[in-house]
């Protein structure tokens, strides 16, 4: 595209002639000087040419949300995801091949209605397949009115649905440790935030693919964009300094 034509676009507008990819490189081109960060709630969303416009741009984080719930393929449909675990491996393997430097996050449930002890083990290997970054992990749960209360009974005892979810969040511990430590060294394009939750002589803000940097202040402020070398992490958290800092801000 030409950037945006005029200021603003009904939301019948937008249906009818522009697709979510379209209007991401719209947007990016649009502004040059701001971060974009989006959240996608279903895996079907992010499609190769959402992919290939977010690989595009500079200005649009490298991270992607791409909740999976579960490993297997039976839970998925009882769950009625519609995708299997195969073809959201796939997905995954496309985000790789198209930004290898990508972050991804994902959601994941345990002790859903029936799960049997080799279908959690089926979570775990797809946890480690793809190597998250960090997760947001529960237990199941019956919500009013869903699917699942009308037809599943909730019949995981609450003892095992914590079990598992603990190792399901040990896991995810060593992940995000993993991937951590393999930022070490590296220098990355940190949004500051603001003051750090430990100290008030460090700030805190996020890289592109949304991880966390914490780093003494010097003379950065919220708002501005500062390249921080990485030289120590907990699972958590990017521990760094400051090595430049870049004069483009917020809008």
């Amino acid at each position: 595209g030409g950037g945006l034509k005029k200021d603003s676009y009904s939301a019948e507008e937008l249906a009818g002639a522009v697709r979510f990819d379209q209007l991401l490189n719209m947007v990016a081109e649009a502004l040059p000087e701001m971060r974009i960060r989006f959240s996608t709630s279903h895996p079907k969303d992010m499609t190769d040419e959402v992919l290939n416009v977010m690989a595009k741009h500079h200005n649009i984080c490298k991270y992607i949300h791409l909740p999976v719930q579960s490993g297997s393929s039976r839970i998925l449909e009882m769950m009625n995801r519609g995708y299997t675990r195969e073809w959201y491996l796939s997905r995954i393997r496309s985000i790789r091949a198209i930004m290898p430097d990508c972050g991804i996050s994902t959601d994941v449930i345990s002790g859903f209605c029936s799960e049997t002890e080799e279908e959690h083990a089926e979570t775990l290997s797809l946890m480690e397949e793809v190597g998250y970054d960090f997760a947001y992990m529960f237990s199941y749960s019956e919500r009013p009115k869903t699917l699942a209360e009308r037809k599943y009974p909730d019949d995981i005892p609450a003892e095992t649905k914590n079990r598992r979810l603990q190792e399901i969040i040990a896991l995810q511990g060593k992940l995000s440790q993993q991937s951590n430590q393999k930022d070490l060294g590296k220098t990355f394009e940190v949004l500051v935030e603001g003051l750090s939750k430990r100290s008030d002589v460090h700030l805190s803000g996020r890289t592109s693919q949304n991880k966390v940097a914490v780093f003494p202040k010097g003379n950065a402020k919220a708002g501005d964009y500062v390249k921080v070398k990485i030289h120590s992490c907990t699972s958590a958290t990017l521990l760094g300094d400051i090595v430049e800092t870049t004069n483009h801000t917020e809008s």
